[in-house]
């Protein structure tokens, strides 16, 4: 309930902000990715200021949340490993508490084992 309140707190006001800045710069700007020609511009387009920016916003949010992925690749590994080595752990404890009960059933002192001899060749 708390967060869904603080998220309202803090969506609310972006997404104001976000429509004051679509509605303020609607003029269109010209985006070339040919640093050497100014003209004629092959590779240019025409966009509304805002959708330029709200684009690089976006393309920010997306490369950062790329490069922290990966950068916390590392622990996520050392995580998988760990819950299989914990699941390994709990079998092998579930295995050695019905070994212990099936024991302490027949009769056979709990701290003893019991030696079998090979037999005779």
């Amino acid at each position: 309930m708390i967060g869904k309140a603080i998220a309202a707190l803090v969506l609310i006001p972006l997404a104001i902000v976000i429509v004051l800045l679509a509605v303020a710069n609607r003029q269109a700007v010209t985006i070339s990715l040919d640093p050497f020609l100014s003209e004629p511009r092959i590779l240019a387009v025409s966009q509304p200021l805002f959708i330029v920016i709200l684009f690089t916003l976006t393309a920010g949010v997306v490369i950062g949340g790329v490069a922290s992925w990966l950068r916390q690749s590392k622990w996520r590994r050392t995580a998988r490993r760990a819950q299989a080595e914990v699941r390994a752990l709990r079998a092998e404890t579930e295995a050695l508490r019905q070994r212990l009960a099936s024991a302490e059933r027949g009769g056979q002192p709990v701290g003893s084992i019991a030696y079998r001899r090979p037999p005779a060749a």
